[in-house]
């Protein structure tokens, strides 16, 4: 990931300037723009981000967007999930394949076919071995995750320009952001539904989809509150084409309707946006604190186990970010067809 230089109007991931990365910025009729020319050694990259995105959706407490933001691929994949919606209202409206193509033509492919290759492996390997190691080693993986998204808090704040005046905006921002997080992340359950009706899938889904490109708000967290988390993993290892397809169609539905604000706030205030992201992760730490009050006595085991995986979930997370800067200075030269 690289930060911004100061001269720059908006945050970027990806190295490409606002009037590039800009979506719908082109004239009616106009080419669109060409994506970014991207390394061939980011490929590998990218299938390991989009392994740990969808693995990371399968954990309470985690955010798929909050890892897509630590690697430095968020506003790819909300730009790129902006095109295909665009696509699709394009094709609904009867514009013709050809405004059609200009959209799809827009999107990151290079970034996206990896990433989407990569969830869709986690998923469907490790939905049942997750649930189960979730339960047996709660405080190592929630270790784990926590120190992950400590570092990756720095991703979004290294992205802000932070000047004297709006200072204060920003920490105002970031902490109703913070506040946010933390209460929402408070809530829980009471108990699975052993058979939901598949309109509270279809709902529950559209809600908890939100989680995958909002930053510090857990899908899989949402789901646990609304009943549904235990259904959802035990339809995907069963292979409940019903559940899943009705899943997939509400998780459709609530991107189409999510994706569009968020791309206005990244290039209306992009600065402002990922600032509200940085607190929406802060807050979002409350779910991953391994030691919750209440719990009964704390050993040192419970205490040296998880803190060892804090520190290897923050070394991951700084490895990761090492091994994308070497990516983004290899020879663009290499990835020419």
């Amino acid at each position: 990931m690289t930060t911004p230089t100061p001269h720059t109007d908006g945050p970027s991931e990806d190295g490409r300037s606002d009037s590039t990365r800009s979506h719908g910025a082109r004239p009616g009729g106009a080419a669109p723009a060409p994506a970014a020319r991207r390394s061939p050694a980011h490929l590998p990259l990218d299938l390991v981000r989009g392994f740990l995105i969808g693995l990371t959706e399968l954990v309470p407490g985690v955010s798929g967007s909050t890892i897509a933001l630590i690697v430095g691929i968020y506003t790819a994949l909300i730009r790129s999930a902006g095109h295909v919606v665009g696509a699709a209202k394009e094709l609904l409206r009867g514009r013709g394949w050809s405004a059609v193509r200009n959209e799809l033509a827009q999107v990151e492919w290079r970034i996206i076919i990896p990433v989407l290759a990569g969830m869709a492996a986690a998923v469907l390997l490790l939905a049942g071995p997750i649930h189960h190691l979730v339960e047996s080693f709660p405080l190592s993986s929630m270790g784990l995750f926590f120190g992950i998204v400590v570092v990756g808090i720095a991703a979004p704040l290294r992205m802000v320009r932070w000047t004297a005046r709006p200072r204060l905006v920003h920490c105002a921002l970031f902490l109703a952001a913070f506040l946010t997080a933390f209460l929402l992340t408070g809530l829980v359950a009471d108990s699975d539904q052993e058979s939901p009706a598949l309109i509270v899938v279809f709902l529950a889904a559209a809600v908890a989809i939100c989680a995958l490109v909002v930053p510090g708000v857990s899908g899989s967290f949402l789901l646990l509150a609304m009943g549904l988390y235990a259904p959802t993993l035990q339809a995907v290892s069963d292979r409940d084409l019903v559940y899943i397809g009705v899943f997939g169609l509400g998780a459709i539905v609530g991107l189409a309707s999510i994706v569009q604000g968020l791309l206005t706030a990244l290039e209306k205030v992009p600065h402002l946006t990922v600032v509200i992201m940085a607190g929406l992760m802060a807050g979002s730490l409350r779910a991953l604190w391994p030691w919750t009050p209440g719990a009964g006595p704390i050993t040192s085991g419970d205490v040296v186990s998880p803190v060892l995986f804090m520190v290897a979930g923050a070394v991951f997370v700084l490895v990761l970010m090492l091994l994308d800067r070497r990516a983004s200075e290899a020879p663009l030269a290499q990835g020419r067809p």
